[in-house]
């Protein structure tokens, strides 16, 4: 009987399934996303998900409670870039499956090459798999980084079928895929990097991760709005979400976890573009600060908490008169609606009169924050660049301001603060409602509590 062949639409952001075409999708409410693929409709064939999943050995698995479950601590293993164990909670735990997106040319699979070769050198059994380049040109690039194991094994391979059969007789320990959109199934009839594709490798990666106790680790290409490309159930599949942030033509890369299931999400990892690789960053705070203007106005250093690690930052701001009609304002590294949410807090609390003034603010070292720590800061920021008059180069400031200008207090403050003063700050201006606790906690360090903004500009 010939196998039957129909046309489905995919929405390209949630994956959900239509028979037609449809300008919105029902599923995540976004508009123009839909593409036409062909699929084959076997009338007795099984999910390549489900296959083998409710037998093992020809038994059915048996259900364990919490007490007959055995864990020790070689679950989770170093991979000898410590900023790369923060983001993944501690080390790379055995089965997990991880997703790395990033920019072309960000570095993600010159971070997972070194990652590779170090696990190699504990004697671990490693599969690098590449769907992009040759076994030549990765051999380029691993001369360029340096020596590795035998142990670390490389295939050139965009067929699952003969990825499945080459780690099943390999049996590594863990397994790198570059890239996702570069694989294909053979059960699936549209073409790779396509919604049906992605998602059906991605579910037998999972099947293989989990049956396998393989950590595997998969390189996924980005939209130009900077998420992965393909189906956001892609995202919901993997156990851990890490994005390569930053701009590849500069040396430095910021590596985030968005999704974690074994750690803290929103945790980063700095890293440096160097001749032999990815170098780790171990004082993310001196690296942001490095060059900052001397006794400059619009300059200003306040402190974000990504994840469990206080950083400070350099925020700029430049306001000067404009030439149009209307105002400009721009923001990098922040958000755009919440400076200009500030600014007419501004306006209206403390009369800066600013409907004249085209306005910029910038985060110095590329970071992208939009924690409300940062409010005090901007406006700090903002103030100095209008009133032409610099703010001391030993003070730091952080605190989330309201809509009536008063100035609110924010989680982890001893820390930011320690962060500080370990780099020779000499006076933090921080909410009012904190500052009986840091001038108990931190004595190395001038506190200084604000109620509002009116207060803390009268300290410029």
């Amino acid at each position: 009987m010939a196998t039957k062949i129909k046309t489905v639409f995919f929405c390209q952001k949630c994956g959900y399934e239509s028979s037609k075409w449809m300008g919105q999708c029902p599923g995540c409410r976004e508009w123009n996303t839909f593409v036409e693929e062909t699929v084959k409709a076997a009338s007795k064939a099984v999910s390549s998900a489900a296959r083998g999943s409710a037998l093992t050995n020809g038994e059915y698995k048996k259900p364990q409670t919490l007490s007959e479950i055995i864990m020790t601590d070689e679950d989770r293993f170093d991979t000898h870039i410590g900023e790369l164990n923060r983001v993944l909670g501690g080390g790379l735990v055995k089965g997990s499956l991880i997703l790395v997106g990033g920019d072309p040319g960000i570095g993600k699979s010159t971070l997972l090459l070194q990652v590779a070769g170090n696990l190699s050198g504990d004697k671990r059994d490693v599969l690098y798999i590449s769907g992009e380049e040759s076994l030549r040109q990765i051999k380029l690039r691993a001369n360029r980084l340096g020596d590795f194991s035998d142990t670390l094994k490389f295939m050139c391979e965009t067929n699952l079928s003969n990825i499945e059969e080459a780690i099943t007789r390999a049996k590594p320990q863990v397994l790198v895929i570059d890239s996702i959109q570069t694989m294909y199934n053979e059960d699936v009839s549209s073409a790779p990097g396509s919604v049906s594709q992605v998602r059906e490798s991605t579910s037998v990666l999972l099947r293989i991760a989990k049956s396998m106790n393989i950590s595997v680790f998969i390189v996924g290409h980005v939209t130009k709005e900077g998420q992965v490309a393909g189906p956001r159930v892609l995202e919901h599949m993997v156990d851990t979400v890490l994005y390569f942030e930053g701009d590849r033509h500069a040396s430095y890369r910021i590596l985030r976890a968005v999704k974690n299931r074994f750690g803290s999400t929103n945790e980063i990892g700095v890293f440096e573009m160097q001749e032999k690789g990815l170098m780790e960053v171990t004082n993310p705070s001196e690296f942001m600060l490095d060059g900052r203007p001397v006794n400059a106005s619009g300059s200003i250093v306040t402190c974000s908490v990504e994840g469990t690690r206080p950083i400070l930052i350099e925020i700029q701001a430049l306001v000067c008169r404009t030439n149009f009609g209307f105002p400009r304002r721009q923001a990098n590294g922040t958000d755009y609606n919440r400076v200009n949410l500030l600014m007419a807090v501004l306006e209206k609390r403390i009369g800066l009169q600013m409907a004249d003034y085209d306005a910029y603010i910038n985060l110095a070292g590329g970071m992208k924050i939009a924690e409300p720590s940062l409010d005090l800061g901007i406006c700090l920021a903002i103030i100095s660049s209008f009133k032409n008059k610099p703010i001391s180069d030993d003070t730091i400031a952080f605190g989330e301001v309201g809509l009536s200008g008063e100035v609110r207090s924010v989680n982890m403050s001893e820390a930011r603060v320690q962060e500080a003063e370990k780099l020779g700050f000499k006076r933090c201006i921080v909410p009012k409602a904190l500052e009986k606790k840091l001038k108990t906690s931190c004595k190395g360090i001038e506190i200084i509590g604000v109620y509002s903004v009116s207060d803390a500009m009268g300290l410029i």
